[in-house]
């Protein structure tokens, strides 16, 4: 088991960030201020009804409960349930009114980040782990909504309901206030060790579950591998032993509630104790109305219980605030690829330049270094390479997915930094290795490419690569639902609708991550038949993992090391003997032993 000294520390603000946080967040709640302020006044209603309570219940004994003045009685009777009404009408209104400010606070929250994370370029998810991301939206979020749904409330009640009660029992009587303030040092000595035991464990068990959770998602992922190999036994003994550190996690966080709330209510029924016995004494002296020892011993558990809620609350306060933290630094990081305010529409047709391009992810070594290359409008070429050698990167580059270190990619003369981003999405258009679909219908997935389509030009675009009819064969045609990452619909078929997304789009260039390199041969002639319908007439970029592709291509670029080694058509490469010349050999020895 992990020490608990190992606990990742993220989770503590000081001061001054704990300060930043809460600026933020109320400058986000604006839209909600009158809620939040409604809020407000309704808890103190409530609290004052609730310390009302005992002062009318002390009123009727003492002034009450005496022959010939029963209408003081009844008016403290009366009171009392008024009161009570009173106490219930603004509980409810405080509830409502505190999670329609929060859960609207929520909800934008919620969208501000995920329209940040759909603005955030490619290399924020190079340096980013999925799952970070996801938990930002997911766990970070759900801490915050435990904490909107009762913690604030309670949190704002139990201090005003701890003040609200020592002035009320000092106004009444100091004498006996002294007298409840003996076990003070006790419970504030008691909840600081519980703040930070408990704090300590609940960071333990956050810990914990994280890693049991990732044991059960890596089981689940995994589970043909797993079964393939027969590792069930290994695999399940991994999650047992997560599993058994995440329940000693959580009976350690028992145990420190095992320890500390005993002593709250000690402390509760010892004051209470020396109440009635030193109040006894003070009436039956007369120098004390009985009505008071009564209304002390009522208050008193308006004064301890609040104290045992906001131990208690500690932890829900730190872990929101932190999560808050958190999301606040996700909303915070800046867009690599950011439009300039002086950006301009790209033309619509150039050539495509590169000059002097060198690249390197992140702080790491360079991936391309000082390259340059000239791709005139309709011109296609293909980019062949080892695994790893950047052919990839450059694409990506001249696409804009990156923005080079050193260098320049332009559009018929423009920068593509100084480009209007919705424009240069138009101009340049990606169609990545394998079809990626959202749920919904393939209507709606080819429209992706253009939103503001027409059904008739969704249908042109299939029409144009000679898809329609194949589509509209399916159980609803065009309406069919992908599901999810559209699973309803095969590889090839997937491909298919990404192609046609692109032909909609109709873009100038178009940047090919090897289309057909995932698909059986059936299916790949088909895809095949409607890429070169898409490219006809278009500046093409093509990734190119079979040499096939670069026969066919106008020009072809060997990356090697970082650099463009070779450029020429294939017939002159292949003459040339040089790299190009090998990959061709090995190729085609290889078609042959397979034949």
């Amino acid at each position: 088991m992990m020490p608990m000294s190992a606990v990742d520390e993220d989770d503590k603000l000081d001061r001054r960030q704990a300060g930043q946080v809460l600026r933020r967040a109320w400058q986000m709640l604006h839209p909600y201020r009158r809620e939040v302020r409604l809020a407000g006044a309704c808890v103190v209603v409530s609290t004052l009804a609730v310390l009302a309570g005992p002062y009318l219940l002390k009123v009727g004994i003492d002034r009450g409960i005496v022959p010939g003045r029963v209408g003081v009685l009844d008016a403290a009777v009366a009171a009392y349930v008024v009161v009570a009404i009173v106490a219930y009408a603004a509980s409810r209104a405080q509830v409502l009114l505190i999670s329609q400010a929060g859960e609207g606070f929520l909800r934008d929250l919620r969208t501000r980040v995920f329209d940040h994370l759909l603005r955030l370029s490619m290399p924020f998810y190079d340096r980013e782990k999925a799952g970070v991301v996801v938990s930002r939206m997911t766990s970070d979020v759900d801490s915050l909504q435990e904490l909107v749904q009762q913690g604030l409330l309670q949190l704002l009640a139990s201090l005003l309901l701890i003040v609200g009660s020592v002035v009320f029992l000092g106004i009444v009587s100091w004498q006996l206030l002294l007298i409840c303030l003996i076990p003070v040092p006790v419970v504030v000595l008691a909840s600081i060790k519980f703040q930070r035991d408990s704090n300590r464990a609940y960071l333990t068990v956050r810990d914990r579950i994280g890693l049991t959770l990732s044991a059960l998602q890596e089981g689940i992922s995994g589970v043909r591998v797993i079964q393939a190999y027969g590792r069930e036994d290994v695999e399940i003994g991994r999650f047992e032993r997560r599993n058994d550190s995440l329940y000693r996690a959580h009976m350690r966080s028992v145990f420190v509630q095992a320890w500390y709330l005993p002593v709250i209510e000690g402390a509760a029924l010892g004051t209470t104790a020396l109440v009635v016995g030193i109040g006894g004494k003070m009436v039956l002296d007369g120098s004390l109305p009985i009505g008071t020892v009564a209304f002390f011993v009522l208050t008193l558990s308006n004064l301890f219980e609040p104290v045992q809620q906001l131990s208690q609350l500690f932890n829900t306060v730190q872990s929101s605030g932190a999560a808050l933290h958190k999301l606040f630094e996700l909303l915070d990081t800046e867009v690599d690829l950011d439009e300039r305010p002086d950006a301009v529409a790209l033309p619509g047709r150039g050539e495509l330049r590169v000059e002097g391009l060198s690249f390197g992810y992140g702080t790491g070594p360079l991936v391309l270094d000082d390259v340059d290359l000239v791709l005139p409008a309709g011109e296609k070429l293909a980019l062949v390479g080892p695994t790893g050698a950047g052919k990839s990167t450059l694409a990506k580059l001249m696409a804009r997915l990156y923005d080079p270190t050193a260098g320049r990619v332009t559009f018929d003369g423009v920068d593509l930094r100084d480009a209007q981003l919705r424009s240069l999405r138009t101009r340049i258009v990606v169609v990545p290795q394998e079809g990626y679909l959202f749920a919904g219908t393939i209507r709606d997935n080819v429209r992706i490419g253009r939103p503001d389509a027409t059904d008739a030009e969704v249908e042109a675009a299939l029409a144009s690569l000679g898809l329609l009819d194949r589509f509209r064969a399916q159980p609803h045609g065009l309406d069919t639902e992908v599901h999810e990452r559209g699973s309803s619909l095969s590889a090839g078929e997937r491909q298919l609708v990404s192609l046609a997304r692109a032909a909609l789009a109709d873009p100038a260039v178009l940047v090919l991550d090897e289309a057909t390199s995932s698909l059986d041969p059936g299916t790949e002639v088909l895809v095949e038949q409607a890429l070169e319908r898409l490219v006809e007439g278009r500046t093409v970029i093509a990734i190119a993992h079979r040499l096939s592709t670069a026969e066919r291509a106008d020009r072809v670029g060997v990356v090697a090391d970082g650099a463009l080694v070779e450029l020429g058509s294939h017939d002159e490469l292949v003459a040339a003997g040089g790299r190009y010349a090998a990959l061709y050999r090995s190729w085609v020895g290889g078609l042959a032993s397979a034949g």
